[in-house]
């Protein structure tokens, strides 16, 4: 059974930071590709980050650009997010999927439950 888990969120007011971790097991296939996505109230689900399983490739939104970074640590997927904006507000996902999937929330087919982030301005 494939369990995707996320953790870190919280409440940080505006200009702070935050680091969300992943962790992935049960997947049939090798080094899955990783995303983090999110999704605010009324919103839909947006891609944040993704990364190939070596960190080869990776990409960010424009708007999460200088500001958030993923790495991965052992078998953890982290987001490392500074400079927090209260538009960053919403709740994220980590999802996985197989070596080249773009990074797109249609396109993953595995994800976890979330864990939401709040920013104060």
């Amino acid at each position: 059974q494939v369990q995707v888990a996320e953790s870190g969120g919280g409440l940080v007011q505006a200009g702070g930071s935050l680091r969300l971790s992943c962790t992935s097991s049960g997947l049939t296939f090798d080094n899955p590709e990783m995303g983090w996505f999110r999704q605010a109230p009324g919103k839909p689900r947006e891609g944040v980050s993704c990364m190939s399983w070596d960190g080869r490739r990776a990409y960010y939104a424009d708007y999460v650009k200088g500001r958030f970074a993923m790495f991965r640590d052992n078998n953890t997927l982290n987001l490392q997010m500074n400079s927090l904006k209260p538009e960053d507000t919403a709740m994220y996902y980590c999802a996985a999927d197989r070596p080249g999937t773009w990074c797109s929330p249609s396109q993953y087919k595995f994800w976890g439950q979330g864990t939401q982030v709040t920013v104060s301005s």
